[in-house]
């Protein structure tokens, strides 16, 4: 019995050493991979982020900045762009000049027949053309008595324009036209050289912003209203969404009496510009002939812009007006 237990203890004492030399070798292998993996981590962040330039990169020599003054001057057109930007600029008086082609205004039309019917008061109808801000609107309130306020479409600088109109009982629309010579057009000008699906898709939209429009008048449009088949293109569109052109006459060559004859349309035009000044003597000197023009026929309309000037000087006119209907362009016997 003794020699069994002997045996057994000779047997089991030489596999308890294998196993912990087995331990300590695989500890020294796990020792030596973490620290080649850490000495390859460090290898790797020093040649990343090191702060010296790598060999094997160009070096390129950093730009110095710019002195301040040479910084301030490239600044500054910067700045002032920025401001003209955000910052509204004050309103320019535009006279009726821009709408005219040369240097005199076109005089009245001269195929109106001298009145019959005595015994009714002659009538005179003010249009105030360009109107498209609330202020304009709310300006053009204070005149107290009737006048047609005719709005610009709706543009980037005027978005409100067809809303506003949408409060007034009766308004007209002052659509833009080729003129001859204008610098500043509006964005959606027509020309003489659009097609008449051109034409009719304009008018079709200005019957979308403006539901209720029933007058047109142009604005500019000195080579528009000059080009016979242009007009005939514009008057055929007007047609079909039963809308009126009223001629501004900005040019004394306007076919704009012979394209409406022609369509069986009676001519209806402006006799005279009130504000090609901002001055109110001028402005009631203006007026004055208005009124004796709606004396000897009838009936005339006289055109003016929503400037401060002629606002107030419209407010103050009624001792002018005395003998007269004043009345919107719809009104006209």
């Amino acid at each position: 019995m003794a020699k069994k237990n002997k045996k057994r203890k000779i047997k089991k004492t030489p596999k308890k050493t294998i196993s912990t030399l087995k331990i300590f070798n695989y500890f020294i292998i796990i020792t030596g991979i973490i620290a080649i993996l850490a000495s390859s981590l460090l290898l790797i962040y020093s040649y990343f982020y090191q702060d010296d330039t790598p060999k094997h990169t160009k070096t390129t020599i950093p730009t110095p900045p710019p002195p301040k003054k040479e910084i301030q001057q490239k600044e500054k057109p910067i700045q002032e762009k920025l401001k003209e930007v955000l910052q509204t600029p004050k309103p320019q008086y535009l006279s009726a000049k821009h709408e005219i082609d040369g240097t005199k205004t076109p005089p009245p039309p001269s195929h109106k027949l001298i009145k019959k019917n005595v015994s009714q008061k002659p009538q005179l109808a003010i249009i105030i053309d360009d109107v498209a801000t609330k202020s304009q609107v709310k300006n053009i309130h204070t005149i107290n008595y009737p006048v047609t306020m005719s709005f610009l479409p709706p543009s980037k600088q005027r978005p409100n324009s067809a809303y506003l109109a949408s409060k007034e009982s009766f308004y007209m629309v002052h659509l833009p036209l080729e003129a001859l010579h204008f610098s500043s057009p509006e964005k959606i000008t027509l020309k003489v050289t659009d097609s008449q699906q051109t034409i009719l898709n304009r008018v079709q939209e200005i019957k979308k912003l403006f539901p209720r429009v029933r007058y047109i008048n142009n604005h500019t449009g000195s080579k528009f209203t000059a080009n016979e088949r242009a007009m005939n293109k514009l008057i055929y569109a007007l047609k079909k969404y039963n809308i009126y052109f009223i001629d501004s006459r900005t040019t004394s060559k306007t076919k704009v009496p012979k394209v409406m004859k022609n369509f069986g349309y009676e001519y209806i035009a402006r006799d005279i510009f009130l504000d090609n000044k901002s001055d109110p003597a001028y402005i009631i000197k203006q007026l004055k002939k208005a009124v004796r023009i709606a004396k000897k026929y009838g009936h005339a309309i006289a055109i003016g812009h929503p400037h401060k000037t002629t606002i107030e000087t419209l407010k103050h006119a009624q001792k002018y007006l005395k003998d007269l209907d004043m009345v919107q362009i719809n009104q006209l016997r």
